[in-house]
């Protein structure tokens, strides 16, 4: 097994974006707003911003470092492409039995009738995510992809029906579509 001495990674900044690190934290600036994400944990890891790229890297490393450099620089460019774009993702709202009602109250949203049940179940949205609601579709918008991808899981799951024919009971709300915006 051959070991490599030096793994590096390059992201690109466009015009627009400001990147600044201060160690093994990054702050990213743009159009659509701004995302702070530490990645203390990554020890052996080293980022630095020059000459308009965002270089991540690390000298004499492990697996886990190898896997850390690819992963820090994928999230760098996710953060990149959240501040000048966006994400959304797209929900389709589907009952056979009972007419699901989906609301959103402020930083909530509220499904009820889900299966006929009296209980409404909650899902809190996270500041700097937006969800709108039109017809079956429920869709959520904002900068931060992992903010946004959890909060449609999070309506995903609640509304998963357990203990039942899957075949039969197809009742729920399921992610159809994810895009950059």
């Amino acid at each position: 097994m051959v070991r490599e001495v030096h793994v590096v990674r390059e992201v690109e900044i466009p015009d627009g974006v400001s990147v600044e690190v201060r160690g093994l934290s990054v702050v990213v600036r743009g159009p659509k707003g701004v995302i702070e994400r530490d990645f203390s944990h990554a020890k052996g890891v080293v980022l630095r911003v020059e000459s308009g790229r965002v270089v991540v890297e690390s000298f004499f490393p492990k697996a886990r470092q190898v896997a850390l450099v690819g992963s820090i620089a994928s999230h760098v460019k996710n953060m990149i492409i959240g501040v000048t774009r966006g994400f959304r993702y797209k929900l389709k709202v589907i009952y056979v039995h009972y007419p699901i009602s989906v609301k959103v109250e402020r930083d909530k949203i509220l499904i009820s009738n889900f299966l006929g049940e009296k209980y409404v179940r909650v899902v809190e949205i996270p500041q700097g995510v937006r969800v709108t609601v039109s017809g079956q579709d429920v869709i959520v918008e904002g900068v931060d992809k992992e903010l946004v991808s959890h909060v449609a899981a999070r309506i995903e799951e609640v509304t998963r029906v357990k203990d039942k024919d899957r075949r039969k009971f197809m009742d729920g709300i399921y992610i159809y579509a994810s895009e950059v915006i």
